[in-house]
């Protein structure tokens, strides 16, 4: 390489290190100086106070300086026996003394205390930015968000600039649940901080109570892996894959969401939870019952575990009756076609029509034996709740309309009383859960 480059890359190099050492020295003697400059102060400060403890410019001085060095305590002590004081000082003088009161009564957690000295000094200025927006925060932290958010308001209509007061207001409409009006502030939050990670999660969640299903993906799609928002987020994109029940996806995301160290016990609960219910739509069944009694010995009470984990420990051990309640429909259909065929024994069975409706099947079938012919229509209820009187006249009505000589219906759950005597001195024979059962442990 030529001699003259290299010299001059050389003393490149050597003036661009002599430069930083010049920036940094300087910016280091300046931080030493208003260093020396602070404490000169405050020591003048302190010695005022000594020879007078109401020196009013002497605790002005000094609480100042112990807000600069972010030494609250010290800062509220001052500002405390300031606010005693200031009733004869001017009203500028007042209001800073009561703002300043106020922020360092938050910095120390005594929040009551902030908020009555903030609401005193809202009457003296009602547009003052500090007092709006600290007042408004406070309501925040108190769950009031009725009272935050004209407070909030406010406070960005004096200082439009402020991201913490358009923070809090997209976060108070959120809680709100006025997803619509946290939304642009959120957005405008984040757009000037992308490293939030709690806006964004925000974001996500009014996504998906708008049903805005693609842009809730995407956001939590980027924080699954997040230590603090993954669990929550691996929920929320359960839920989405549920809505288009794609179970298999939902599925893998609420095993990512438990495989997270810090983690809270109702997030893993839940987590587990809607697992458990996608093992059941996907009849997983023995993988269900084992997530629902994970819950269980965390938090016996947790939703309706108990009675999930009775009920599927019964279908898990009777194929049939799972079938009845659980498989698709032909092959529910199938099962009902069985049971038809076999519900009068030695009898030449011929179905003859099936009709499926949402609330119910019914089988039509000509039943021939060696004593009589006839036609009986059968009725099944998937259902496991109570089929009352109004449901058993449909079905009387059935069996007059085809002329048929009896009725069957079968539920997997109870008929009521009213039911029950309806069906007496009629041509319908009535089948709860107990006496289903009995017919499907005949059943192959």
């Amino acid at each position: 390489m030529d001699p003259i480059i290299i010299f001059l890359v050389i003393s490149a190099v050597i003036l661009i290190f002599a430069t930083v050492l010049f920036i940094v020295t300087k910016i280091s003697k300046k931080t030493a100086s208003k260093t020396k400059s602070r404490t000169a102060i405050l020591s003048a400060g302190l010695k005022r106070l000594s020879q007078n403890p109401h020196d009013v410019e002497a605790l002005r001085t000094v609480g100042d300086v112990y807000i600069q060095d972010k030494d609250w305590e010290n800062a509220y002590s001052i500002f405390a026996h300031l606010l005693e004081r200031s009733g004869t000082l001017p009203p500028t003088i007042q209001m800073d003394i009561h703002i300043k009161f106020g922020l360092v009564s938050l910095k120390t957690n005594r929040v009551d205390e902030a908020k009555k000295v903030f609401l005193l000094a809202r009457t003296f200025d009602q547009d003052n930015f500090e007092v709006n927006y600290n007042l408004g925060y406070i309501h925040y932290l108190e769950k009031d968000y009725d009272k935050a958010i004209p407070l909030l308001r406010k406070a960005i209509i004096i200082n439009g600039n402020s991201i913490n007061a358009k923070k809090y207001l997209g976060y108070s409409y959120l809680k709100d649940r006025k997803y619509n009006e946290a939304l642009p502030y959120l957005k405008s939050v984040f757009e000037l901080n992308p490293e939030d990670k709690e806006t964004l999660f925000n974001i996500g969640q009014c996504f998906f109570e708008l049903s805005i299903n693609d842009n809730a993906m995407n956001v939590f799609s980027r924080l699954r892996l997040d230590q603090t928002y993954g669990p929550d987020s691996c929920l929320y994109l359960g839920l989405l894959y549920i809505k288009s029940s794609q179970y298999d996806k939902a599925i893998e995301h609420f095993e990512i969401g438990l495989k997270h160290e810090q983690i809270s016990v109702d997030v893993q609960n839940e987590l587990r939870y809607r697992y458990a219910q996608c093992c059941i739509k996907i009849q997983d069944i023995t993988k269900a019952l084992s997530l629902l009694k994970e819950i269980q010995f965390v938090n016996p009470s947790y939703k309706d575990i108990s009675s999930l984990i009775m009920r599927y420990q019964e279908l898990n051990q009777n194929k049939a009756l799972k079938i009845y309640l659980m498989a698709g429909q032909s092959e529910f259909v199938a099962l009902c076609r069985k049971i038809v065929s076999k519900f009068y024994p030695n009898a030449r069975v011929k179905i003859v029509d099936i009709v499926v409706l949402t609330t119910h099947t019914d089988v039509v079938a000509s039943i021939d034996t060696d004593r009589f012919t006839d036609t009986a229509v059968f009725r099944f209820f998937r259902s496991q709740g109570s089929v009352g009187e109004l449901l058993l006249r449909d079905f009387h009505g059935r069996i007059k309309e085809l002329k048929a000589g009896s009725g069957v219906c079968f539920s997997a759950g109870t008929f009521s009383d009213e039911a029950i005597k309806f069906s007496e001195g009629r041509p319908i024979e009535i089948y709860d859960k107990e006496r289903l059962n009995k017919i499907l442990s005949t059943i192959e």
